[in-house]
């Protein structure tokens, strides 16, 4: 068994995009990594997937952040669910993120980079 042998995951660009939102949301806004991932050891790859999306995608620093964001949540649930219809969706859905979360996240862009 080799240890350090890569592994490439393919997501598409608004996979990558509503993953980076959500990984930063839980990561950085909310503190709330060890509440939903209870071993550390998880956490690795975590901070992985988080650095490499912040250096990849430059959407997370574009002005209109969260009209992109959405759009991009509206097109994975419309693959998912055939259509765009909330009464299908999960009910999980966060409101609109405000402004200032854009341009926090524009300005902490390599947070996945320094764990």
């Amino acid at each position: 068994m080799v240890d350090d042998e890569a592994i490439t995951i393919r997501l598409t660009r608004d996979q990558a995009f509503v993953l980076s939102d959500w990984l930063y949301q839980v990561m950085f806004q909310s503190d709330d990594l060890e509440g939903i991932v209870h071993d550390r050891a998880v956490w690795s790859p975590i901070y992985a997937i988080s650095g490499t999306l912040d250096k990849t995608l430059s959407e997370i620093f574009i002005p209109d952040y969260a009209p992109r964001l959405e759009a991009a949540k509206e097109r994975l649930r419309a693959n998912l669910y055939g259509r765009t219809d909330a009464s299908t969706a999960p009910s999980e859905d966060a409101p609109t993120p405000p402004q200032a979360h854009q341009i926090e996240r524009g300005t902490a862009g390599n947070h996945g980079e320094s764990h």
